[in-house]
């Protein structure tokens, strides 16, 4: 039998609204894993704003801060930081506008601004811990992805064609490496595994997960997704707090 995988979103997908993982979803990952097919979690989150879930789900493998930082079984298969140079330009610009920044590592997170509205309300919504003032971290480290707070990213996305972008709240963006996404980090990790597309399965229900879901063989929007994602699915399973994952793993008889 080939072997599978399966890739899982956090927020909206694994993580209710009240960042809950349902106990039907720990026991659908547990058989599912008892069955001899790899879970992987693919996110937008760094490494360090789901430690507690990974140990809940004993998962050692993710694609996280949107495909740039990628691990198996504990160990880095792929990164990719911003350009310093590109980003800098990005900051200079951002600047002008009072659109502050939070810088992304894998082990944790710095804001060129002490005290923001927009960075307090996302982030608080996330519910991690908030980012400590750095404004000059992205000159000595790498950075994974910058978080920006605006409420309009067009100027950016006409402007500063070397990063994409994707909006994940009202008040915030992920900035990412240009053509990165969870799809690059899902492709770079199928590759090493010798897993083809075919049998690898995505769920998903938020914006930074299309490409994802697109890519695998079967893309599983949530039924609490937003229209896009549920538009380009292979097949819409139940809310999250419906037993959505259960329901689709048994759907799809993975479980």
């Amino acid at each position: 039998m080939e072997k599978k995988i399966v890739f899982f979103d956090i927020d909206g997908t694994l993580y209710n609204d009240q960042k809950e993982i349902p106990k039907t979803t720990v026991q659908a990952i547990e058989k599912l894993k008892s069955n001899g097919v790899d879970v992987v979690i693919a996110t937008g989150r760094a490494p360090f704003m789901f430690e507690e879930l990974r140990n809940e789900l004993n998962v050692s493998s993710y694609v996280s801060i949107n495909g740039s930082y990628v691990v198996f079984n504990g160990e880095v298969v792929y990164k990719r930081a911003l350009e310093q140079v590109k980003l800098q330009q990005l900051e200079e610009e951002a600047n002008n506008f009072n659109h502050p920044l939070v810088y992304v590592h894998h082990n944790h997170h710095y804001s060129n601004n002490k005290d923001h509205p927009y960075i307090n309300k996302s982030i608080g919504e996330l519910k991690i811990i908030e980012p400590k003032y750095n404004p000059d971290f992205f000159r000595t480290e790498e950075v994974y992805q910058a978080l920006l707070f605006c409420e309009d990213e067009s100027h950016y996305v006409t402007n500063h064609q070397d990063f994409d972008y994707i909006r994940w709240h009202r008040y915030s963006i992920d900035v990412i490496p240009s053509g990165g996404s969870k799809a690059k980090g899902v492709e770079v990790l199928l590759e090493k595994l010798g897993i083809s597309k075919e049998n690898a399965y995505a769920f998903g229900d938020a914006l930074n997960d299309l490409e994802m879901l697109q890519y695998v063989g079967t893309g599983v929007a949530m039924g609490n997704g937003c229209d896009e994602v549920k538009a380009i699915a292979n097949y819409i399973t139940k809310s999250v707090d419906e037993d959505g994952i259960h329901h689709g793993l048994q759907h799809f008889g993975l479980i």
